[in-house]
Formats: C-alpha cells, structure tokens, sequence
C-alpha cells in the first residue's frame, strides 16, 4: 500500500545520517523516486526504499542512530527471534533483550503498573536526536502490532531530547500526545494488550520482510483486508448505531461465516474492532467537560456500569482514574508539548 504519509522533515532527517560518512544523498534519492529537493509528504513505499538504501551504504539498518549499527538482516533476525515467543509480553521483552546487543544503546526496559506498559529507554551516552528515538518505537511497536495482528493505540511518548523543529509530526505520526524535553524517554500503552497471543508463522513472516520496512510505517496497523473496511464502516458512525455481526456482513456483502474467518485471518476480531476504537472515542471523551454517564451513552452503552466495566478491562482503571491523571499530567508539561 503505496500512502504519502511521510512528512518531509523525516526525509531530511534519514539524509543528516549520510553527512558524517560524506556520502553523497542524490543518487539514493533519485533511486529512491523522490525529486532532489523533497519539500512534499512521501509515501511509505518511498521513504522505505531510501531506508533500505540509506542502510546499505552506511552498512547499517538503524542509519547511525545507536551506539553500534545494525548491520544489514539484523532486522529480519529481530523478527526471527520473536516469532516463536507466544504472547505480546514475551515478544517485546525478548526484542528489547536482542536491540541492546545488537545496538548496545539506547536500551529498553519492559515496566507494567497500574495498568500501564511503559518501555524506558536507558541512553549512557545522553540524548539521542528524536529522530533516533522515533526509529526505535517504529521498528519495536511496528513489528510488535503485526506479530499480533491488531493495532496497539499507544498512551503517550515522552522524549528525553529537546523537541525538533517539526515536532506537529511527531503528534501526528504517532497518534498520542507527545512530550518533549523529559526526565526519560519513554513509551505508554494499555497493559491489557500484553496478554495477545502472537498469530504470524513463518510463512507469514517471509511476506512480511519482503514488504518491510515500507509495510510498518503505515501507523503500526492493519491498513488494508476486511479488518480496514469494518473499522472504516464502524468510524462513519456512532456506537450507538453500529450493526451486530451479522448486520455488518451484510453491509459488506458478505456472509457472516465469511466475514468471520476473514478477520481470524487478519488476527481480528469483530468485538476486538469495536473496542479499539470504542477506547480511542472514550479517551478523547474523557479529556473533555461531558459526564462519564453522558460518555457511556454516547459510546453506545445502556448503563453507565457496563462502560465502566469495559474501561477497566481496557486499561486497567476506572474513567474517572484515567481523567484525574490526564489533568494532573496536563498541568506541569503544558509547556513542554
């Protein structure tokens, strides 16, 4: 899937990393399709291209990020190290384990409290650029979501770095309030997803590498198959309005035996889809003035208590917990995002 999706400040950022090795950025952009000046949004497809050629002529997949490259197939042996592991957790821990012997630093840690997951990453060196940072949460959390096949909406990032002058992209890129100028550099997401078995198999993992890295700057989710096309359905409308199963099959134009075995094999679920995006509407809810009564209604709940249940299992705290804190941690960094 070919999306012009990449803000061009990326770009310059990927060609920074060939100055230090004075290796000359036209030929690699000119093979990569891109114009020698990019000054316009480039697809993933693109951006992925001058990726992989950026990598072979430095000889490193991480661009001269970390404190030790990445040589070339280091990626595909990241993906070959987890695939067996079993559940979410256990892939992520063990990836962090292989990044800090492959890329000495930054190095991440696996913390879950109070119903968070948090990766820290340690830098003995100092702070990195963001752009360093933000290539290490794409190659983590985009091999991750594919591993278990569904989107892990993320919380919130903090940077330990200053913030760069194209900071809006690092909000939009993401999808969650970003911070800069941190105590650490971290990354927040629901603990409620760390159970989710990993559904990829080897085969599977051969398509995936074929279409990487391009296939993991899409947001980390499953943009394509039926899966995109019931998530689009259900974000056009309301909660309240949303069809059951059955229902949406029809809408699709199929039968309901087929649209259930499509989405096992996009690692989906029907109710997995109506709680993703049930909790991205309940979060930007709950930032706001509405009661948590008024939230529930508006979500598609007949009683307040069934909302309520349905937050805590999502995350791990009640709504009311979950707005205390966001107000709390608006107050001191307002300034720094």
């Amino acid at each position: 899937m070919d999306r012009r999706i990449i803000a061009p400040g990326f770009v310059a950022d990927a060609l920074d990393r060939l100055g230090g090795q004075g290796i000359d950025p036209a030929p690699l952009l000119a093979e990569a399709g891109l114009p020698p000046v990019v000054d316009q949004p480039v697809s993933n497809v693109q951006f992925a291209r001058l990726w992989g050629l950026i990598a072979q002529a430095m000889e490193d997949e991480f661009m001269g990020l970390a404190a030790r490259p990445m040589r070339p197939g280091g990626f595909a042996m990241l993906c070959h190290a987890i695939l067996h592991t079993g559940t979410l957790e256990r892939a992520l821990r063990r990836a962090l384990r292989f990044l800090a012997l492959v890329l000495d630093d930054p190095r991440g840690d696996l913390r879950v409290q109070g119903g968070r997951a948090e990766i820290v990453l340690a830098d003995r060196g100092g702070p990195r650029a963001a752009f360093a940072y933000r290539t290490y949460w794409l190659v983590l959390m985009g091999v991750a979501c594919w591993l278990v096949g569904r989107r892990i909406p993320l919380r919130g990032l903090d940077f330990r770095c200053a913030a760069p002058a194209d900071r809006h992209d690092y909000h939009q890129f993401f999808g969650a309030p970003v911070r800069f100028d941190q105590p650490v550099t971290r990354l927040v997401f629901d603990a409620a997803h760390l159970p989710l078995p990993v559904i990829r198999s080897e085969a599977a993992l051969r398509g995936f590498l074929r279409e990487a890295p391009a296939n993991i700057l899409v947001r980390y989710r499953q943009d394509h198959g039926v899966s995109a096309r019931v998530r689009a359905r259900l974000a056009a409308s309301a909660p309240a309005d949303w069809p059951g199963f059955e229902g949406m099959a029809a809408d699709l134009h199929l039968s309901p035996a087929t649209l259930r075995r499509q989405l096992r094999l996009d690692g989906q679920s029907y109710a997995a889809l109506k709680d993703d995006l049930r909790l991205v509407q309940a979060r930007r809810l709950l930032a706001g003035p509405r009661s948590v009564a008024q939230i529930a209604a508006d979500l598609g709940y007949s009683e307040p208590s069934a909302f309520h249940r349905a937050f805590v299992k999502w995350t791990g705290e009640t709504p009311g917990a979950y707005r205390l804190a966001q107000i709390a941690a608006s107050r001191p960094a307002s300034s720094a995002t």
